[in-house]
C-alpha cells in the first residue's frame, strides 16, 4: 500500500486564524472551530495542519538537513557536537542496523509564555524572543557548518510549542473548561526531536564504517546480506526506544503505534537524496544530499481512521505543521478529541531517499492523574469496535480488513495499558512496556 493508498488531504487552518480564535476577545466565526473540532474528534482522522507560519519556513530550511549530518557523523564528533549544542540522542547510535537516527533536547515553555501570552490577547506579533534573535543571524550559516543549531531547535520547537498551546485553548472552548492548555503549562517542557529517517545507502554506509569483528569471510557475507537485513532493522518507537519491525509490515521506517502525549506536532517532511556509491567522510562533505520533492507528492506518513475502517496516506502543504492529537488529550477530552494510530512508510524503489523531519510532543505533567469515569468503551476499548466496523466493512474490502486486524494484533488497547486513577508517568511506563518490554507486542525479539 503506498502509490495506491488512499490520500488523506488534511484540514487546514492559517496560523493568523489560529491566534484569532484562540484569543480570549475572538469575534470570528465559529466555522473554523467546528472544522477543528470535526477533524480533532471522534469521527475525524485525528490531525490537521498549521499553514503560513511566519519564519517557520526558514527555519525549517535550516534545520532538518542537521538531522542527516548529525547521523552521518563519526561517533566522536558526534557526541562533541551533540554536547556543544545541548541535544542529546534517544536511540542506540552505536547500532549500524539502525532505521532511524534521533537527536533530542527538552524545551522550555518558560522561555516562551510570556510571548504566547501577549499574542494570544490581540491575535499579532512577532515570533518568541528566542526566534527573533536566532533569525538574524540564520541567513549566514555555511551548510556543513553546525553553528545554531541549538538556537534554531529551540526557536522551531518554541513556535510549534506556542501552536500546541493555542490550538489547546481553542478545544478547551470547544469542550468547556481548561484541562488540556492547563495540563500543557503544568508540564512546564515538551520534548523536541530532530528526527533522520534513514535511506538504504546511509545504512549501508553506517554497516561499512562500523567496527569489523571476526573473519573476512564472515565480514563479506555479512556485508552480502546488509541491503536484506536493513528492512528489518532498528527503528525508533514514540518513547525514543529502538524497537524491530514486525514481518507483516517490513517496509516501515516507524511501526504503527499511538503517540501517549496531548499532541504531536510535525513538521512537513523534507525528502534528501544521496548518492549511491559512498562513504560517511564523503558524504559528510557532499553537503546533506540534494533536496527532491516527495517521490509520490505525500509525506509518507499514515494513520488509521478508525470511522472508515481505512488506511489513508497523509497529504500536507509544503511547509505546514501538522498536528496529530495523542492519547492523553483523548483521555482528558473524555473522548471529544480522537488520538492518532499512525505509522511512517518507507517509500518503495528508492534506495537513496532519506526523510528528515522535527517533532515536538507536548505531553501533561509526569504527576498528571488520569480518570476514565465518563470515558466512552469504544476509545477504551477500541479492538471489539473496530471488529465490529470490520465485520461490516468485510465483504466490500476483504484486502483492508485484514490490514486492519493485522494492524490490532500489534497495539497494545488502551484498556490494557490504563487503569483509572493512574499517573501520566505510570501510564506512559506501562504503555512502553505493552508496547516494546521482553513481552511487548512490537518487543525487539
Amino acid at each position: 500500500m503506498e502509490e495506491g493508498s488512499e490520500i488523506l488531504q488534511l484540514y487546514e487552518i492559517q496560523y493568523s486564524d489560529l491566534l484569532l480564535l484562540s484569543s480570549s476577545s475572538s469575534s470570528c466565526s465559529h466555522y473554523q472551530e467546528k472544522m477543528i473540532m470535526e477533524n480533532l474528534g471522534p469521527t475525524g482522522p485525528g490531525l490537521l495542519a498549521i499553514t503560513n507560519v511566519p519564519d517557520a519556513s526558514l527555519l525549517r530550511r535550516k534545520l532538518l538537513p542537521f538531522a542527516r549530518k548529525l547521523a552521518l557523523l563519526s561517533p566522536d564528533d558526534r557526541k562533541r557536537i551533540l554536547r556543544d549544542h545541548n541535544l542529546g540522542s534517544d536511540v542506540p547510535l552505536k547500532n549500524p542496523d539502525r532505521n532511524v537516527s534521533s537527536f533530542a533536547m527538552q524545551l522550555k515553555y518558560a522561555q516562551g509564555t510570556e510571548a504566547i501570552e501577549s499574542k494570544s490577547s490581540d491575535g499579532v506579533g512577532s515570533h518568541l524572543n528566542l526566534e527573533n534573535e536566532t533569525m538574524g543571524r540564520i541567513s549566514d550559516i555555511e551548510d556543513d557548518v553546525f553553528d545554531n543549531l541549538e538556537n534554531m531547535f529551540k526557536a522551531l520547537g518554541l513556535c510549534m510549542m506556542e501552536i500546541g498551546l493555542c490550538l489547546a485553548r481553542i478545544c478547551d472552548t470547544a469542550i468547556g473548561g481548561n484541562e488540556l492548555e492547563q495540563s500543557l503549562l503544568e508540564s512546564c517542557t515538551a520534548k523536541g526531536r530532530l528526527i533522520h529517517y534513514h535511506s538504504m545507502v546511509d545504512s549501508l554506509v553506517l554497516r561499512e564504517a562500523g567496527p569489523k569483528k571476526g573473519s573476512s569471510k564472515r565480514n563479506a557475507n555479512n556485508h552480502a546480506r546488509s541491503k536484506e537485513n536493513l528492512l528489518k532493522g532498528a527503528n525508533l518507537d514514540t518513547n525514543g526506544n529502538e524497537v524491530r519491525l514486525c514481518e507483516i509490515h517490513p517496509n516501515l521506517w516507524q511501526q504503527w503505534h499511538y503517540d501517549y502525549g496531548i499532541f504531536t506536532l510535525l513538521t512537513d517532511p523534507m525528502f534528501l537524496l544521496s548518492s549511491h556509491r559512498t562513504t560517511v567522510k564523503s558524504e559528510f562533505s557532499n553537503s546533506s544530499g540534494q533536496e527532491c520533492a516527495s517521490p509520490s507528492g505525500h509525506s509518507y506518513l499514515q494513520v488509521f481512521h478508525p470511522n472508515k475502517n481505512k488506511v489513508l496516506m497523509v497529504k500536507a502543504s509544503p511547509e505546514s505543521f501538522i498536528v496529530q492529537v495523542g492519547e492523553s488529550a483523548d483521555i482528558l477530552s473524555k473522548g471529544k478529541l480522537r488520538s492518532t494510530l499512525h505509522c511512517v512508510r518507507r517509500p518503495a524503489r528508492f534506495e537513496n531517499l532519506s526523510r528528515e523531519t522535527f517533532v515536538v510532543f507536548l505531553q501533561p505533567a509526569w504527576s498528571k492523574t488520569f480518570s476514565i469515569s465518563d470515558y466512552p468503551m469504544e476509545h477504551y476499548n477500541p479492538s471489539v469496535h473496530h471488529l465490529e466496523q470490520a465485520e461490516e466493512h468485510y465483504f466490500a474490502d476483504q484486502d483492508q480488513n485484514a490490514l486492519t486486524q493485522e494492524i490490532q494484533k500489534i497495539v497494545p488497547p488502551l484498556s490494557a495499558r490504563l487503569k483509572d486513577g493512574m499517573t501520566f508517568a505510570e501510564f506512559s511506563r506501562e504503555t512502553t512496556k505493552q508496547y516494546y518490554g521482553g513481552s511487548g507486542l512490537q518487543s525487539n525479539k
